[in-house]
């Protein structure tokens, strides 16, 4: 019977497991797994940028079910375009105000008041008037997205369309390896 000492001092075959950061594990890999199941890249743009686009609209609590929607309808990848959705949850939370200001600009509506003082005297005085207040600066501001929107979404799927291609090509050929560890060779 061997002491653990002299178990521990030998060399051990078994690589040490990779760890690979965030946006390669919550992004690259899915991408990647999505075009080795045959997703084309053209279809995958489209998907990716159908979810990051409605990630942000700036009525909150509606993007699932508006990407979900979209992406049924369309025929897109519905799991890509969650990805894209998801990808994209703090700028929605970023987002919401500044499309309501500038919404409200562009309506000629009256100003949101950021100050919560002002919204709780509103919601205490008038509680009806600001809830019909409020759907307004969200209905317009959802307006100004649906417009920006149906001009990104084209841009940003042709932009993504030849870098998926190239990394297809890539996966094909086995030059984008999933998961390796730093010790085995890269063909």
């Amino acid at each position: 019977m061997q002491s653990r000492e002299s178990n521990l001092s030998e060399p051990s075959e078994v690589p040490a497991p990779v760890h690979h950061n965030w946006v390669y594990r919550r992004v690259a890999l899915p991408i990647l797994a999505l075009l080795r199941m045959g997703a084309s890249p053209e279809k995958l743009a489209w998907s990716l940028a159908v979810g990051l686009l409605i990630g942000i609209n700036p009525i909150l609590g509606s993007t699932t079910v508006l990407c979900l929607a979209v992406a049924f309808l369309l025929r897109l990848n519905i799991a890509a375009s969650q990805l894209g959705n998801h990808i994209v949850y703090p700028l929605e939370i970023v987002l919401v105000i500044p499309f309501i200001r500038l919404a409200s600009r562009v309506f000629h509506t009256a100003p949101m008041p950021l100050s919560a003082n002002e919204l709780l005297h509103a919601a205490r005085e008038r509680p009806l008037a600001l809830s019909r207040q409020l759907w307004l600066w969200e209905w317009h501001a959802f307006i100004l997205w649906a417009i920006f929107a149906a001009i990104a979404i084209p841009v940003i799927a042709l932009a993504l369309t030849p870098l998926l291609r190239r990394l297809l090509k890539r996966v094909e050929h086995h030059q984008y390896p999933l998961l390796s560890s730093p010790t085995q060779p890269e063909k």
